[in-house]
């Protein structure tokens, strides 16, 4: 009895939360013996595949960087994609004014930004740019040592800072809060304009950090070829889902840019010729289970990034539905 009461206080004394100050407030959902056999830790890599998801997938939650924590462990999720809002806020950035309604009005019209509104969009945006120029990289070590004391890397990052309308300043400090946060990649939208990814991937190089070009329904077999042209640090943040929305097939793609691919959107998605649809995983034209085996059998080491786009079910939640493509990845590898 005595060798199991000091297990329980070695076990609760070890948990990350529990080194990072924080506290579980829910029940986890889904890999709770993985997670009890990892001390209080999540493990999403399964056969050698590094399974994350972006933190979008959360976006009707709270987001706050010790929320984003609590999701990640009761999901499983020992990787992540972070959005710009949560580290920025966890590192002291300036308040964003109160977003605007863009709901349609009773004509089906959505309404138009007032003159004041447009006025603190456009104060907020040169408070944030000097920010972003000035900020120490002390917080968002910070907040990486607090994430990977529970079990959590950050591979990937996507502030909104690298668009034509951001300063160098602000595209510098995009790659350098990445690997402050531990991540290997900034990821954007794929720019249409050439020079925009010539000048993203000069900084990139100058950082050594990628920049992954994330698309939608415009992705084609050769959409990211002049901006990997143009840079070795320009990359793809590739999404399948929408690829195949847009009537192709991922796996040949992933076999032939492989070594240019720094992390992966996973959804389904039904095919062009179906519609489109974003559903709930195993109901689309997606090949999820097929792409997954092909990064095990290859040792494919970038990460398959759960983003939660298809409706949430009746009866359940993000964090139910996340966990439940936590556990549709596992299966499909064979872990």
């Amino acid at each position: 009895m005595e060798d199991q009461d000091f297990s329980r206080r070695r076990f609760l004394g070890t948990t990350a939360l529990a080194a990072a100050g924080l506290a579980l407030v829910r029940t986890p959902i889904f890999g709770a013996p993985a997670i009890i056999k990892n001390l209080g830790k999540p493990n999403s890599l399964f056969n050698g595949v590094q399974v994350g998801a972006i933190t979008y997938s959360w976006r009707s939650l709270p987001g706050s960087a010790e929320d984003i924590l609590k999701y990640c462990i009761e999901c499983n999720i020992s990787a992540i994609e972070l959005m710009g809002p949560t580290a920025e806020s966890f590192a002291g950035a300036p308040e964003a004014p109160p977003r605007p309604s863009f709901a349609p009005g009773p004509d089906g019209k959505r309404p138009e930004m007032t003159d004041e509104q447009k006025a603190a969009q456009k104060e907020y945006g040169t408070k944030l740019a000097e920010w972003r120029a000035k900020v120490s990289m002390d917080k968002f070590a910070q907040l990486k040592k607090m994430y990977n004391a529970a079990g959590v890397s950050i591979y990937g990052y996507k502030p909104s800072a690298l668009g034509v309308n951001n300063t160098d300043a602000e595209v510098d400090y995009a790659f350098r809060a990445a690997k402050a946060l531990g991540a290997n990649q900034a990821n954007v939208e794929l720019p249409n304009d050439a020079a925009q990814t010539k000048r993203l991937g000069d900084i990139a190089a100058k950082n050594k950090v990628y920049v992954g070009y994330h698309g939608h329904t415009q992705q084609t077999p050769t959409w990211w070829d002049t901006a990997l042209g143009q840079s070795k640090y320009n990359a793809m943040n590739f999404d399948m889902g929408h690829y195949v929305a847009a009537g192709f097939d991922p796996i040949p793609l992933i076999e032939a840019k492989q070594d240019h691919i720094v992390s992966m959107h996973v959804k389904d998605r039904k095919n062009k010729e179906h519609g489109g649809a974003n559903v709930v995983w195993g109901e689309g034209d997606t090949p999820i289970t097929a792409v997954l085996e092909l990064m095990r059998a290859r040792k494919y080491k970038f990460p398959a990034t759960i983003e939660l786009e298809y409706e949430i079910p009746a009866g359940s939640d993000p964090l139910k539905e996340t966990a439940k493509c936590v556990e549709y990845a596992k299966k499909a590898l064979g872990a």
